[in-house]
């Protein structure tokens, strides 16, 4: 079987690191990382625990897949209560770390309690301790990493570490690994800081052979890699353009929310896009694209590796930056640039790499200072409130600085840091904030895409694309194509979505496979993978089981079906231009079929039948 059978339990306040086994009664039901730490999480908290108190607790985790040869199996999630939303949290990180837990012999750290003092967790192979992170604390993700690379004077070595956003109290810092990869939403890694946990530092080399059927299971392998080598978005479209391949797409279908979603298409969006990222600039003849770049075991390479211009005006007096690091993807160049109004593409960049350099979603950030220019042209916060910063759409000069701040939680940054949802709230606007349960939009504006406005409303985590992501089916025609001005059978679409998503989520492969792979393509591999008998029905069973799971968890922590709803603005403000003009999001028609569809009472509680079809 593909898990290594072992759990770090590290009780952060008496200082000690345990390994116990791992449950596999729990294992065989919830497969593993998302779905796994989920029932972990909701049998040892009470879902109505302060998120940032001692008694909440973080934890990181693998899939069984994780650390193999399948194509994607680097990924590892951050599961804990957010801080930003109330409900549960999943936050799903690529990069090498995952893949180098299992390397060291283990599923999953779990971190309770809360440290006197900062420190971080050093792992190698089954050797696991707590030492002192005073040196570190105050320190950025990436001075964190070179000195704790230094110190250990092993390049090898895999480093996750929260910013000083997080360490003040940013609600939406994540946990950055590997200098830019990111366990980016819901505010995990301010739950990470809340508990003096600097970093985790890991060693492995004691491998992954512990597969039940080898044989079979490179046969599966390589069948899938040959699926993802012959379709045109995993094989050419997201290598060469990365997920900013959707930025003209989404604009010319009229679902680009723009300036706090007033608007649903960017004038601005060819500037910002891929097509842009790839040009010579005017100063030094390079683009700002230097290569794509690939997570462990990946054979996609959707990442970005940029440069900012070294002239432009972020970066002309700070070398530190001149260098390449991680580059913008569709939800970071939508939400620091289109949401914003800003259209330049190194003032997108620059932010972007403050985001990965001190530990803060940039989906979120982005969506804040969104919110914060509207109150600011609407006269509810003045130049008083700001610091002096004209927060007015289309300022790439006050967006970088606005990240500035909110790295550091210096002055305006302070108030960016508390997500638009608190914000427009202090000043008297809640109306403006663009979220559902407390976490800000993604890139895709509900009245253009009608099942993304039900998935979004439903989601378990607040506003989401990657729960349900019918983006696919509705623009891209995958696994079929659906008109997404229409209503109908939304409900079943996104419910289908939504659980099969929660089951590769827990398997350690990458969500961006199914944009060629189905179930039918991953269940052999985990089949041969893991003992027990997975098939397309019990993988999509599984994800059923994670999704009642964490609804039941939101629902004990006392959010209600007044939660499953959209802002105003999406709901009564039709959209003004493209092929969505007219139109609102009819999230009304929807619910109540979503709640039929997955055996709900009209509330949105899980009926008693429903929870014990599935064992929850």
């Amino acid at each position: 079987m593909a898990w290594q059978k072992r759990v770090l339990r590290v009780d952060l306040t008496k200082g000690t690191c345990n390994e116990e086994p791992l449950n596999m009664e729990w294992a065989m039901q919830y497969l593993g990382q998302r779905g796994l730490a989920s029932r972990y999480l909701a049998e040892e908290i009470d879902p109505k625990v302060d998120a940032l108190s001692p008694e909440n607790k973080l934890i990181m985790v693998t899939g069984p897949l994780t650390g193999t040869t399948a194509s994607t199996g680097g990924r590892y999630s951050v599961v804990t209560k957010s801080p930003l939303t109330g409900a549960i949290a999943c936050s799903n990180s690529g990069g090498f770390i995952g893949a180098e837990m299992k390397n060291a012999g283990w599923d999953m750290f779990i971190f309770e309690g809360k440290s006197e003092k900062p420190v971080y967790l050093h792992v190698e192979n089954l050797k696991a301790q707590l030492l002192s992170a005073d040196e570190l604390w105050g320190k950025s993700v990436w001075e964190t990493d070179e000195i704790l690379h230094n110190v250990h004077q092993d390049p090898l070595a895999k480093i996750a570490c929260v910013g000083r956003s997080a360490e003040q109290g940013c609600l939406y810092s994540g946990v950055i690994n590997d200098l830019h990869r990111a366990a980016g939403r819901s505010g995990v890694g301010t739950v990470m800081a809340s508990k003096q946990l600097k970093a985790v530092v890991v060693r492995g080399n004691l491998g992954v052979g512990n597969i039940d059927n080898p044989k079979a299971f490179l046969s599966a392998t390589a069948e899938a890699k040959k699926v993802l080598a012959e379709n045109a978005v995993t094989a050419e479209g997201l290598p060469q353009m990365g997920t900013q391949v959707l930025m003209n797409v989404i604009n010319e279908v009229g679902a680009m929310p723009t300036r706090n979603f007033k608007e649903v298409q960017f004038e601005g969006a060819h500037k910002i896009s891929a097509e842009a990222m790839h040009e010579p600039r005017e100063s030094d003849g390079k683009p700002n694209l230097v290569t794509n770049a690939a997570c462990f075991g990946c054979t996609i390479a959707c990442g970005r590796i940029s440069t900012v211009d070294p002239k432009h005006y972020t970066i002309e007096n700070k070398p530190e930056y001149m260098g390449a690091s991680g580059g913008l993807e569709y939800e970071s160049a939508w939400s620091l640039g289109s949401d914003t109004g800003v259209d330049d593409l190194d003032a997108l960049t620059y932010a972007n790499f403050i985001c990965n350099e001190d530990g803060f979603d940039p989906i979120s950030f982005g969506a804040t200072v969104a919110a914060a220019m509207e109150l600011f042209e609407t006269g509810a916060i003045t130049l008083k409130d700001t610091g002096g910063i004209e927060m007015r759409f289309g300022s790439a000069e006050a967006l970088t600085k606005a990240a500035e701040l909110t790295a550091t939680g210096d002055g305006f940054g302070r108030d960016l840091g508390l997500g638009s949802k608190r914000l427009c709230e202090k000043y008297g606007k809640p109306e403006l904030s663009m979220t559902v349960k407390g976490q800000e939009f993604p890139a895709y504006d509900p009245r253009g895409v009608q099942g993304m406005g039900l998935a979004y409303a439903t989601s378990n985590r607040g506003a989401c694309h990657l729960r349900g992501y019918t983006v696919s089916s509705e623009i891209m025609g995958v696994p079929v194509k659906t008109d997404p001005l229409s209503t109908e059978g939304k409900p079943e679409l996104v419910k289908g979505f939504q659980d099969a998503t929660a089951a590769v989520d827990s398997t350690g492969l990458c969500t961006f496979t199914t944009f060629a792979w189905t179930l039918e393509d991953i269940a052999p591999q985990v089949d041969a993978a893991c003992e027990g008998n997975w098939t397309p029905e019990s993988l999509l069973e599984a994800g059923e089981r994670i999704w009642n799971l964490e609804r039941k968890f939101n629902l004990d922590a006392g959010l209600t079906k007044d939660d499953d709803t959209l802002p105003k603005r999406l709901l009564k403000d039709a959209a003004k231009t493209g092929p969505a003009k007219g139109a609102v999001n009819r999230l009304d028609e929807m619910l109540p079929a979503y709640y039929e569809a997955r055996g709900w009472t009209e509330d949105g509680e899980p009926k008693p039948d429903t929870l014990k079809r599935l064992n929850v």
